[in-house]
Protein backbone atom coordinates (compact mmCIF):
# COMPACT_ATOMS: atom_id res chain seq x y z
CA UNK A 1 0.00 0.00 0.00
CA UNK A 2 1.18 3.30 -0.50
CA UNK A 3 -0.33 6.99 1.57
CA UNK A 4 -0.35 10.22 -0.80
CA UNK A 5 -0.26 13.17 1.90
CA UNK A 6 -1.42 17.06 0.27
CA UNK A 7 -0.37 20.10 2.75
CA UNK A 8 -2.55 22.87 2.15
CA UNK A 9 -3.37 26.67 3.03
CA UNK A 10 -6.32 25.23 4.81
CA UNK A 11 -6.27 21.57 4.81
CA UNK A 12 -4.13 18.82 5.17
CA UNK A 13 -5.56 15.43 3.36
CA UNK A 14 -4.59 11.81 3.03
CA UNK A 15 -5.91 8.82 2.01
CA UNK A 16 -4.25 5.19 1.82
CA UNK A 17 -4.29 3.33 -1.79
CA UNK A 18 -3.83 0.03 -2.11
CA UNK A 19 -3.16 -0.59 -5.99
CA UNK A 20 -5.84 1.75 -7.74
CA UNK A 21 -8.43 1.42 -5.06
CA UNK A 22 -8.71 4.28 -2.06
CA UNK A 23 -8.87 2.07 1.15
CA UNK A 24 -9.10 5.15 3.13
CA UNK A 25 -9.26 9.34 3.07
CA UNK A 26 -8.92 11.57 5.84
CA UNK A 27 -9.36 15.76 5.96
CA UNK A 28 -8.04 17.68 8.64
CA UNK A 29 -6.92 21.49 9.73
CA UNK A 30 -3.22 22.46 8.56
CA UNK A 31 -0.89 22.14 11.49
CA UNK A 32 1.83 24.69 11.46
CA UNK A 33 4.88 22.20 11.70
CA UNK A 34 5.32 20.04 8.60
CA UNK A 35 6.26 16.82 10.27
CA UNK A 36 3.04 17.39 12.72
CA UNK A 37 0.71 17.36 9.95
CA UNK A 38 2.11 14.21 8.36
CA UNK A 39 2.27 12.16 11.60
CA UNK A 40 -1.37 12.95 12.33
CA UNK A 41 -2.39 12.52 8.83
CA UNK A 42 -0.76 9.28 8.69
CA UNK A 43 -2.39 7.75 11.66
CA UNK A 44 -5.88 8.94 10.66
CA UNK A 45 -5.78 6.51 7.45
CA UNK A 46 -3.99 3.74 8.80
CA UNK A 47 -6.42 3.81 11.72
CA UNK A 48 -9.14 4.30 9.84
CA UNK A 49 -8.30 1.19 7.24
CA UNK A 50 -7.32 -0.89 10.69
CA UNK A 51 -3.73 -1.54 9.33
CA UNK A 52 -0.34 -0.84 11.16
CA UNK A 53 2.73 0.63 9.30
CA UNK A 54 3.99 -1.92 8.38
CA UNK A 55 1.99 -2.62 5.23
CA UNK A 56 2.92 0.95 3.61
CA UNK A 57 5.66 0.65 1.12
CA UNK A 58 5.48 4.37 0.19
CA UNK A 59 4.77 7.94 0.87
CA UNK A 60 4.06 10.96 -1.50
CA UNK A 61 3.62 14.41 0.54
CA UNK A 62 2.49 17.82 -1.63
CA UNK A 63 2.96 20.28 0.60
CA UNK A 64 2.76 24.48 0.42
CA UNK A 65 5.48 25.12 2.83
CA UNK A 66 7.88 26.19 0.66
CA UNK A 67 5.77 28.42 -1.37
CA UNK A 68 4.31 30.07 2.18
CA UNK A 69 8.03 30.47 3.37
CA UNK A 70 8.58 32.69 0.21
CA UNK A 71 5.34 34.32 0.47
CA UNK A 72 5.19 35.06 4.50
CA UNK A 73 9.29 35.95 4.26
CA UNK A 74 10.20 33.88 6.72
CA UNK A 75 13.03 31.09 7.74
CA UNK A 76 14.60 32.08 4.40
CA UNK A 77 18.74 31.56 4.22
CA UNK A 78 20.33 34.52 3.13
CA UNK A 79 22.09 33.97 -0.61
CA UNK A 80 25.55 34.59 -1.94
CA UNK A 81 24.59 35.67 -5.95
CA UNK A 82 27.15 35.08 -8.43
CA UNK A 83 26.70 35.87 -11.69
CA UNK A 84 29.07 34.40 -14.73
CA UNK A 85 29.15 36.92 -17.89
CA UNK A 86 30.92 40.26 -17.17
CA UNK A 87 31.34 42.29 -18.60
CA UNK A 88 28.03 42.24 -20.09
CA UNK A 89 24.63 42.09 -17.71
CA UNK A 90 26.28 44.67 -15.23
CA UNK A 91 23.56 46.86 -16.11
CA UNK A 92 21.05 44.74 -13.54
CA UNK A 93 22.64 43.15 -10.93
CA UNK A 94 21.31 40.45 -8.84
CA UNK A 95 18.37 41.46 -6.80
CA UNK A 96 17.73 44.57 -8.54
CA UNK A 97 14.17 43.45 -9.90
CA UNK A 98 12.89 41.92 -6.83
CA UNK A 99 10.11 43.43 -3.95
CA UNK A 100 12.49 45.29 -1.48
CA UNK A 101 10.63 43.38 1.73
CA UNK A 102 11.85 39.78 -0.19
CA UNK A 103 15.41 41.33 -1.28
CA UNK A 104 16.14 42.48 2.09
CA UNK A 105 15.21 38.82 3.68
CA UNK A 106 17.00 36.94 0.95
CA UNK A 107 19.83 39.05 -0.10
CA UNK A 108 23.55 38.38 1.48
CA UNK A 109 26.36 39.36 -1.34
CA UNK A 110 26.56 39.98 -4.46
CA UNK A 111 29.50 39.15 -7.34
CA UNK A 112 29.58 39.76 -11.05
CA UNK A 113 32.45 37.59 -12.28
CA UNK A 114 33.59 36.46 -15.79
CA UNK A 115 32.37 33.68 -17.33
CA UNK A 116 29.40 32.85 -19.32
CA UNK A 117 28.51 32.07 -22.68
CA UNK A 118 27.62 33.99 -26.29
CA UNK A 119 24.13 32.85 -27.96
CA UNK A 120 26.18 30.93 -30.25
CA UNK A 121 28.27 29.42 -27.73
CA UNK A 122 31.27 31.27 -27.76
CA UNK A 123 33.08 32.43 -24.20
CA UNK A 124 32.10 35.53 -23.17
CA UNK A 125 35.08 35.55 -21.25
CA UNK A 126 37.22 33.00 -19.35
CA UNK A 127 36.27 32.13 -16.11
CA UNK A 128 38.54 33.61 -13.07
CA UNK A 129 38.98 31.11 -10.42
CA UNK A 130 40.69 33.09 -7.85
CA UNK A 131 37.87 34.93 -8.23
CA UNK A 132 35.18 32.51 -7.60
CA UNK A 133 37.67 31.13 -4.77
CA UNK A 134 37.58 34.71 -2.91
CA UNK A 135 33.98 35.02 -3.72
CA UNK A 136 33.65 31.44 -1.86
CA UNK A 137 35.61 32.91 1.15
CA UNK A 138 33.82 36.90 1.50
CA UNK A 139 30.73 33.99 1.61
CA UNK A 140 31.91 31.66 4.32
CA UNK A 141 32.78 35.28 5.91
CA UNK A 142 29.81 36.80 6.28
CA UNK A 143 28.06 33.61 7.48
CA UNK A 144 26.57 32.30 4.55
CA UNK A 145 26.36 29.00 3.51
CA UNK A 146 23.91 29.20 0.10
CA UNK A 147 25.16 30.01 -2.88
CA UNK A 148 22.93 30.64 -5.91
CA UNK A 149 25.08 29.90 -9.62
CA UNK A 150 23.83 31.81 -12.49
CA UNK A 151 25.96 31.65 -15.99
CA UNK A 152 24.85 33.75 -19.24
CA UNK A 153 22.87 31.74 -21.24
CA UNK A 154 23.63 28.59 -19.30
CA UNK A 155 20.94 26.35 -20.74
CA UNK A 156 22.95 26.33 -23.94
CA UNK A 157 25.96 25.55 -22.13
CA UNK A 158 26.12 24.64 -18.26
CA UNK A 159 29.81 24.23 -18.09
CA UNK A 160 30.53 27.60 -16.79
CA UNK A 161 28.20 26.54 -13.67
CA UNK A 162 29.54 23.26 -12.59
CA UNK A 163 33.17 24.24 -12.63
CA UNK A 164 32.48 27.46 -11.28
CA UNK A 165 30.89 24.93 -7.99
CA UNK A 166 33.47 22.61 -7.95
CA UNK A 167 36.50 25.59 -7.64
CA UNK A 168 33.96 26.86 -5.07
CA UNK A 169 33.41 23.91 -3.19
CA UNK A 170 36.85 23.02 -3.14
CA UNK A 171 37.78 26.06 -1.36
CA UNK A 172 34.70 25.87 1.12
CA UNK A 173 33.26 22.23 1.23
CA UNK A 174 30.68 23.89 3.62
CA UNK A 175 28.70 25.52 1.20
CA UNK A 176 25.83 24.72 -0.90
CA UNK A 177 24.47 25.57 -4.38
CA UNK A 178 21.95 25.92 -6.92
CA UNK A 179 22.57 26.29 -10.58
CA UNK A 180 20.40 27.90 -13.02
CA UNK A 181 21.32 25.74 -15.49
CA UNK A 182 19.21 22.67 -12.89
CA UNK A 183 16.04 24.85 -12.68
CA UNK A 184 15.20 27.43 -15.18
CA UNK A 185 14.73 28.11 -18.37
CA UNK A 186 15.76 31.14 -21.10
CA UNK A 187 16.00 34.48 -19.88
CA UNK A 188 19.01 35.41 -17.43
CA UNK A 189 16.78 37.70 -14.81
CA UNK A 190 13.90 35.36 -14.46
CA UNK A 191 16.59 32.15 -14.68
CA UNK A 192 18.54 33.95 -11.97
CA UNK A 193 15.58 34.39 -9.41
CA UNK A 194 14.31 30.97 -9.82
CA UNK A 195 17.55 29.94 -8.40
CA UNK A 196 17.67 32.23 -5.72
CA UNK A 197 14.52 31.13 -4.44
CA UNK A 198 15.76 27.57 -4.49
CA UNK A 199 18.46 28.78 -2.82
CA UNK A 200 17.51 31.35 -0.19
CA UNK A 201 14.97 27.69 0.76
CA UNK A 202 18.17 25.14 1.24
CA UNK A 203 17.80 25.29 5.47
CA UNK A 204 14.83 25.25 5.56
CA UNK A 205 14.36 21.96 2.97
CA UNK A 206 16.80 20.11 4.75
CA UNK A 207 14.67 20.39 7.95
CA UNK A 208 11.84 19.50 6.12
CA UNK A 209 12.77 16.32 5.07
CA UNK A 210 14.06 15.56 8.65
CA UNK A 211 10.94 16.53 10.12
CA UNK A 212 9.41 14.06 7.47
CA UNK A 213 11.47 11.67 8.61
CA UNK A 214 11.10 11.93 12.35
CA UNK A 215 6.89 11.54 11.74
CA UNK A 216 7.48 8.54 9.45
CA UNK A 217 9.43 6.72 12.26
CA UNK A 218 6.90 8.05 14.79
CA UNK A 219 4.35 6.26 13.31
CA UNK A 220 6.45 3.02 12.59
CA UNK A 221 6.25 3.53 8.85
CA UNK A 222 9.68 2.22 7.41
CA UNK A 223 9.77 3.23 4.12
CA UNK A 224 10.86 5.76 1.38
CA UNK A 225 9.19 9.12 0.99
CA UNK A 226 9.00 11.67 -1.72
CA UNK A 227 7.90 15.24 -2.76
CA UNK A 228 5.56 15.91 -5.34
CA UNK A 229 6.74 18.19 -8.04
CA UNK A 230 5.16 20.83 -9.58
CA UNK A 231 4.85 18.91 -13.32
CA UNK A 232 2.71 16.01 -11.71
CA UNK A 233 5.69 13.73 -11.05
CA UNK A 234 7.44 13.18 -7.57
CA UNK A 235 11.25 13.14 -6.26
CA UNK A 236 13.42 11.54 -3.61
CA UNK A 237 13.88 13.54 -0.60
CA UNK A 238 16.80 14.04 -1.43
CA UNK A 239 16.39 15.72 -4.67
CA UNK A 240 13.78 17.66 -3.25
CA UNK A 241 16.38 18.80 -0.31
CA UNK A 242 18.35 20.09 -3.40
CA UNK A 243 15.58 21.69 -5.38
CA UNK A 244 12.54 22.94 -3.37
CA UNK A 245 11.56 25.23 -5.70
CA UNK A 246 10.02 21.99 -7.94
CA UNK A 247 7.34 22.30 -5.22
CA UNK A 248 6.06 25.31 -6.11
CA UNK A 249 2.09 24.65 -7.28
CA UNK A 250 2.32 20.73 -6.47
CA UNK A 251 -1.09 21.27 -4.87
CA UNK A 252 -2.81 21.90 -7.72
CA UNK A 253 -0.93 19.72 -9.83
CA UNK A 254 -1.75 16.82 -7.70
CA UNK A 255 -5.39 17.42 -7.43
CA UNK A 256 -5.29 18.09 -11.83
CA UNK A 257 -3.47 14.44 -11.94
CA UNK A 258 -5.80 13.17 -8.90
CA UNK A 259 -8.68 14.27 -10.77
CA UNK A 260 -7.65 12.66 -14.38
CA UNK A 261 -7.34 9.07 -12.43
CA UNK A 262 -10.54 9.23 -10.25
CA UNK A 263 -12.97 10.46 -13.31
CA UNK A 264 -10.76 7.74 -15.79
CA UNK A 265 -9.56 10.72 -18.16
CA UNK A 266 -6.58 12.23 -19.69
CA UNK A 267 -8.15 14.34 -21.05
CA UNK A 268 -10.01 17.35 -19.39
CA UNK A 269 -10.27 20.62 -17.18
CA UNK A 270 -9.70 20.07 -13.93
CA UNK A 271 -11.39 23.03 -11.02
CA UNK A 272 -10.17 22.31 -7.51
CA UNK A 273 -12.31 24.39 -5.45
CA UNK A 274 -10.03 24.04 -1.88
CA UNK A 275 -10.40 25.76 1.74
CA UNK A 276 -8.88 29.28 0.13
CA UNK A 277 -8.89 29.45 -3.59
CA UNK A 278 -10.18 27.78 -6.63
CA UNK A 279 -7.46 26.91 -9.11
CA UNK A 280 -8.44 25.62 -12.94
CA UNK A 281 -5.94 23.73 -15.00
CA UNK A 282 -5.72 21.44 -17.82
CA UNK A 283 -5.10 17.96 -18.15
CA UNK A 284 -3.33 17.30 -21.43
CA UNK A 285 -2.53 13.56 -21.70
CA UNK A 286 -2.62 12.49 -17.93
CA UNK A 287 -0.45 15.53 -17.28
CA UNK A 288 -0.97 19.09 -16.32
CA UNK A 289 -0.52 21.00 -19.15
CA UNK A 290 2.63 23.84 -18.47
CA UNK A 291 2.72 27.36 -18.66
CA UNK A 292 4.64 28.87 -21.76
CA UNK A 293 4.62 32.12 -19.87
CA UNK A 294 6.95 33.59 -17.15
CA UNK A 295 5.20 33.18 -13.97
CA UNK A 296 5.07 35.47 -10.88
CA UNK A 297 5.46 34.41 -7.56
CA UNK A 298 5.19 36.81 -4.48
CA UNK A 299 5.85 40.13 -6.97
CA UNK A 300 9.00 38.26 -8.59
CA UNK A 301 9.28 37.32 -12.18
CA UNK A 302 10.76 33.52 -12.22
CA UNK A 303 10.96 30.64 -15.80
CA UNK A 304 10.96 27.72 -14.20
CA UNK A 305 8.05 24.90 -14.92
CA UNK A 306 5.01 25.56 -13.22
CA UNK A 307 1.15 23.99 -14.21
CA UNK A 308 -0.97 27.12 -16.24
CA UNK A 309 -3.66 27.93 -13.95
CA UNK A 310 -6.11 30.06 -13.48
CA UNK A 311 -6.65 30.97 -9.70
CA UNK A 312 -9.00 32.85 -7.75
CA UNK A 313 -9.93 34.03 -4.11
CA UNK A 314 -12.62 32.08 -3.54
CA UNK A 315 -12.66 28.70 -1.90
CA UNK A 316 -14.78 26.88 1.55
CA UNK A 317 -13.30 29.03 3.72
CA UNK A 318 -13.37 32.41 1.66
CA UNK A 319 -14.99 35.14 3.83
CA UNK A 320 -19.03 36.34 2.53
CA UNK A 321 -20.47 39.62 3.25
CA UNK A 322 -24.08 39.58 1.92
CA UNK A 323 -25.34 43.28 2.64
CA UNK A 324 -22.48 44.71 -0.14
CA UNK A 325 -23.59 45.28 -3.20
CA UNK A 326 -22.76 43.39 -5.01
CA UNK A 327 -22.45 40.53 -2.70
CA UNK A 328 -18.78 40.16 -1.57
CA UNK A 329 -17.10 36.79 -1.80
CA UNK A 330 -13.12 36.53 -0.77
CA UNK A 331 -10.60 36.73 -1.34
CA UNK A 332 -9.79 36.75 2.40
CA UNK A 333 -10.56 33.28 3.82
CA UNK A 334 -10.37 31.89 7.54
CA UNK A 335 -8.10 29.04 6.34
CA UNK A 336 -7.29 26.59 8.78
CA UNK A 337 -9.45 28.13 11.12
CA UNK A 338 -12.39 27.08 8.89
CA UNK A 339 -13.17 24.43 11.67
CA UNK A 340 -13.53 27.16 14.87
CA UNK A 341 -14.78 30.48 12.55
CA UNK A 342 -17.46 29.32 10.07
CA UNK A 343 -20.90 30.13 11.05
CA UNK A 344 -21.79 25.86 11.11
CA UNK A 345 -19.11 25.34 13.67
CA UNK A 346 -20.48 27.31 16.08
CA UNK A 347 -18.00 30.64 14.77
CA UNK A 348 -19.21 33.87 13.91
CA UNK A 349 -17.57 34.56 10.44
CA UNK A 350 -19.95 33.75 7.86
CA UNK A 351 -17.62 31.86 4.99
CA UNK A 352 -18.26 29.64 1.73
CA UNK A 353 -19.20 26.79 3.61
CA UNK A 354 -21.98 28.40 5.19
CA UNK A 355 -23.86 29.21 2.16
CA UNK A 356 -23.71 25.83 0.73
CA UNK A 357 -24.90 24.20 3.98
CA UNK A 358 -27.58 27.03 3.77
CA UNK A 359 -28.24 25.88 0.33
CA UNK A 360 -27.93 22.39 0.82
CA UNK A 361 -25.20 21.52 -1.26
CA UNK A 362 -23.18 20.40 1.75
CA UNK A 363 -23.60 18.63 4.79
CA UNK A 364 -20.98 19.66 7.49
CA UNK A 365 -21.22 20.91 11.21
CA UNK A 366 -24.61 22.28 12.25
CA UNK A 367 -27.13 23.31 9.39
CA UNK A 368 -29.39 25.08 12.11
CA UNK A 369 -26.78 27.76 12.64
CA UNK A 370 -27.33 29.38 9.19
CA UNK A 371 -31.21 28.35 9.13
CA UNK A 372 -32.26 32.10 9.34
CA UNK A 373 -29.69 33.44 6.36
CA UNK A 374 -32.26 35.08 3.75
CA UNK A 375 -33.20 31.96 0.97
CA UNK A 376 -32.97 34.63 -1.70
CA UNK A 377 -29.22 36.12 -0.63
CA UNK A 378 -28.20 32.54 -0.10
CA UNK A 379 -29.15 31.71 -4.18
CA UNK A 380 -27.71 35.11 -5.42
CA UNK A 381 -24.60 34.48 -3.78
CA UNK A 382 -24.10 30.45 -4.83
CA UNK A 383 -24.86 31.77 -8.35
CA UNK A 384 -22.00 34.35 -7.99
CA UNK A 385 -19.78 31.49 -6.95
CA UNK A 386 -21.20 29.52 -10.44
CA UNK A 387 -20.65 32.48 -11.99
CA UNK A 388 -17.08 33.47 -10.86
CA UNK A 389 -15.48 29.71 -11.60
CA UNK A 390 -17.26 29.32 -14.98
CA UNK A 391 -15.42 32.69 -15.55
CA UNK A 392 -11.92 31.06 -14.87
CA UNK A 393 -12.94 28.11 -16.45
CA UNK A 394 -13.23 29.73 -19.88
CA UNK A 395 -10.10 31.84 -19.07
CA UNK A 396 -7.98 28.50 -19.05
CA UNK A 397 -9.72 26.86 -22.54
CA UNK A 398 -7.23 27.26 -25.35
CA UNK A 399 -10.08 26.08 -27.64
CA UNK A 400 -13.95 25.19 -28.06
CA UNK A 401 -12.94 21.25 -27.71
CA UNK A 402 -15.34 19.11 -25.49
CA UNK A 403 -13.04 17.86 -22.98
CA UNK A 404 -14.97 17.15 -19.96
CA UNK A 405 -14.80 19.59 -16.50
CA UNK A 406 -14.12 17.75 -13.42
CA UNK A 407 -14.74 19.29 -10.30
CA UNK A 408 -12.93 18.08 -7.06
CA UNK A 409 -11.86 19.53 -3.50
CA UNK A 410 -14.02 20.02 -0.54
CA UNK A 411 -15.79 22.85 -2.19
CA UNK A 412 -16.47 20.61 -5.02
CA UNK A 413 -20.56 20.54 -4.17
CA UNK A 414 -20.97 24.30 -4.54
CA UNK A 415 -21.03 24.21 -8.66
CA UNK A 416 -23.85 22.76 -9.54
CA UNK A 417 -24.23 20.42 -12.54
CA UNK A 418 -26.42 22.69 -14.66
CA UNK A 419 -22.96 24.80 -14.79
CA UNK A 420 -20.66 25.32 -17.74
CA UNK A 421 -23.09 25.54 -20.85
CA UNK A 422 -23.70 22.06 -20.61
CA UNK A 423 -20.56 21.04 -20.94
CA UNK A 424 -20.12 17.65 -19.60
CA UNK A 425 -19.08 17.89 -15.61
CA UNK A 426 -17.59 14.90 -13.47
CA UNK A 427 -17.31 14.80 -9.94
CA UNK A 428 -15.74 11.38 -8.95
CA UNK A 429 -16.11 9.13 -5.87
CA UNK A 430 -13.34 10.66 -3.77
CA UNK A 431 -12.89 14.40 -5.37
CA UNK A 432 -12.74 16.29 -1.73
CA UNK A 433 -9.31 14.41 -1.92
CA UNK A 434 -7.95 14.03 -5.26
CA UNK A 435 -4.72 15.86 -3.90
CA UNK A 436 -4.02 13.32 -2.06
CA UNK A 437 -4.51 11.04 -4.57
CA UNK A 438 -2.15 12.26 -7.26
CA UNK A 439 0.35 12.08 -4.69
CA UNK A 440 0.06 8.91 -4.15
CA UNK A 441 -0.15 7.90 -8.17
CA UNK A 442 2.70 10.13 -8.60
CA UNK A 443 5.79 8.88 -10.75
CA UNK A 444 9.24 9.90 -10.67
CA UNK A 445 9.90 12.44 -13.22
CA UNK A 446 13.07 14.36 -15.13
CA UNK A 447 13.23 16.74 -17.73
CA UNK A 448 15.72 18.09 -20.11
CA UNK A 449 15.48 21.35 -21.57
CA UNK A 450 18.00 22.90 -23.13
CA UNK A 451 19.44 24.82 -26.70
CA UNK A 452 21.57 22.39 -29.28
CA UNK A 453 23.09 23.96 -32.02
CA UNK A 454 22.55 21.44 -35.59
CA UNK A 455 25.61 22.46 -37.34
CA UNK A 456 26.97 20.39 -35.31
CA UNK A 457 24.98 17.16 -35.03
CA UNK A 458 21.80 15.87 -36.17
CA UNK A 459 18.24 16.20 -35.06
CA UNK A 460 18.27 12.98 -34.37
CA UNK A 461 21.54 13.15 -32.30
CA UNK A 462 20.15 16.23 -30.44
CA UNK A 463 16.81 14.63 -29.46
CA UNK A 464 19.05 11.37 -28.15
CA UNK A 465 21.11 13.42 -25.67
CA UNK A 466 18.08 15.12 -24.71
CA UNK A 467 16.39 11.97 -24.33
CA UNK A 468 19.33 10.60 -22.19
CA UNK A 469 19.36 13.48 -19.77
CA UNK A 470 15.64 13.07 -18.85
CA UNK A 471 16.22 9.82 -18.32
CA UNK A 472 18.85 10.33 -15.83
CA UNK A 473 17.38 13.25 -14.34
CA UNK A 474 14.35 11.00 -13.40
CA UNK A 475 16.84 8.09 -12.00
CA UNK A 476 18.07 11.04 -9.91
CA UNK A 477 14.35 12.19 -8.85
CA UNK A 478 13.69 8.62 -7.61
CA UNK A 479 12.52 6.46 -10.39
CA UNK A 480 13.69 2.95 -10.69
CA UNK A 481 16.64 2.43 -13.24
CA UNK A 482 15.40 0.94 -16.96
CA UNK A 483 11.91 1.60 -16.16
CA UNK A 484 11.65 5.56 -17.27
CA UNK A 485 9.41 6.49 -20.65
CA UNK A 486 9.67 9.53 -22.59
CA UNK A 487 6.23 11.12 -22.11
CA UNK A 488 6.43 13.87 -24.12
CA UNK A 489 9.34 15.96 -26.59
CA UNK A 490 9.39 19.01 -27.72
CA UNK A 491 11.57 20.95 -30.29
CA UNK A 492 11.07 24.45 -30.76
CA UNK A 493 13.65 26.09 -34.31
CA UNK A 494 15.30 29.38 -32.47
CA UNK A 495 15.43 31.13 -35.65
CA UNK A 496 16.72 34.35 -34.14
CA UNK A 497 19.30 32.56 -33.27
CA UNK A 498 22.87 32.08 -36.24
CA UNK A 499 22.89 28.62 -37.80
CA UNK A 500 20.18 25.70 -36.82
CA UNK A 501 19.65 26.52 -33.35
CA UNK A 502 16.98 24.39 -31.81
CA UNK A 503 15.06 23.97 -27.98
CA UNK A 504 14.69 20.12 -27.07
CA UNK A 505 12.90 19.98 -24.26
CA UNK A 506 12.22 16.00 -23.14
CA UNK A 507 10.15 14.97 -20.49
CA UNK A 508 10.31 11.37 -18.41
CA UNK A 509 8.71 9.82 -16.11
CA UNK A 510 8.87 5.94 -14.52
CA UNK A 511 8.18 4.16 -11.30
CA UNK A 512 10.01 4.63 -7.94
CA UNK A 513 12.40 2.32 -7.11
CA UNK A 514 10.62 1.42 -4.04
Amino acid sequence: MRIGIDIGGTNTDAVLMDGDRVVASHKSPTTASVGEGVERAIREVLDIAGVDGEVVRRVVLGTTHFTNAVVQRRGLDRVCAIRLGAPASRAFPPFSIWPDDLADATRGSVALLPGGVNFDGSPITALDEAALRTAADRAVADGLTSIALTSVFAPLSSDNETLARDVMAAQQPTLSFSLSSDIGNLGVLERENATILNACLASTAVEVMKSIESALTRVGVDCPFYLSQNDGTLMSADFAARFPVRTFASGPTNSIRGAGFLAGVEDALVVDIGGTTTDVGALRRGFPRESANTTELAGLRTNFRMPDLVSIGVGGGSIVSLDASPIAIGPRSVARELRTRARVFGGDTLTVTDLAVAAGRLSVGTPSLVAELDPELVARATSRIQELVERAVDAMRLAADAVPVVLVGGGAPLVGPDAFAGQTVLRPDHADVANAVGSAIAYAGGESDRIYDLDGLSREEAVQLAEDEARRQCVHAGAEAGTVEIVEVDALPLTYLPGQSVRIRVKAAGPPAA
